[in-house]
């Protein structure tokens, strides 16, 4: 019974992470999807229906091999990537969506340029999974190789994929790589210009710094 209820808790922080990734204009429809975990139970968005339209009723939970513990509704489609990122790394929370500029810089490079030093806020120059259809093997294989040593990458045509200790840090990390596609976007586009990058070594210096951003003394 208690182990339901945590589940129920996390479904309602779970939905509510993804109704702000509508409200934030991140996804379109029923694209993108939230994942929480909570011991070996991954808590999930389902597949194909409006955030909107969800309630506490409709909560979607499944164990590490997908395995359906609670719930009606089938899991998102995207369930693969959920799954293989929380095996490989130490996540606690999952955000995916399609986000504009994050998914048109996707299209264009094989790594976001430094373009700013809040890269390092994931890790380091964040770099673009090759493109595989989406909720497959093959897509959960080039994404977990796009996150080595990050937690956060971009997935070719497709969008984006961050992770993070906490439902809040997977999304402002969803929302900062996003704000940074959209500067280099719109830096990019000046006639004639091209913008100026952050050296590696300029980069690894602010990484290092906000390691410690927020700490109390």
């Amino acid at each position: 019974m208690r182990e339901t209820e945590q589940i129920r808790r996390t479904w309602a922080d779970v939905l509510a992470t993804a109704r702000r990734t509508t409200a934030d204009g991140l996804v379109v429809g029923t694209s993108g999807n939230v994942s929480a975990r909570t011991g070996d139970v991954i808590v999930v968005t389902p597949s194909g229906v409006p955030y909107d339209r969800l309630t506490a009723r409709d909560v979607v939970a499944v164990d590490l091999e997908g395995r359906p513990i609670l719930g009606d509704l089938a899991p998102t489609s995207e369930l693969p990537l959920h799954l293989a990122v929380y095996r490989a790394t130490d996540a606690a929370a999952i955000v995916h969506t399609h986000a504009v500029h994050a998914t048109a810089v996707s299209t264009l490079v094989d790594e976001l340029p430094l373009i700013h030093y809040m890269s390092g806020a994931l890790g380091g120059p964040v770099r673009v999974a090759p493109y595989a259809l989406y909720g497959s093997d093959e897509l959960a294989a080039h994404a977990l190789q796009a996150l080595d040593d990050r937690t956060g990458c971009l997935l070719r045509n497709h969008g984006i994929l961050t992770y993070g200790a906490g439902l809040d840090q997977a999304y402002d990390r969803t929302a900062q790589l996003e704000w940074m596609c959209r500067v280099w976007l719109t830096a990019s586009s000046a006639p004639g210009r091209a913008p100026t990058l952050l050296t590696p070594e300029q980069a690894n210096r602010a990484a290092e710094k906000l390691r410690g951003y927020g700490a109390q003394r």
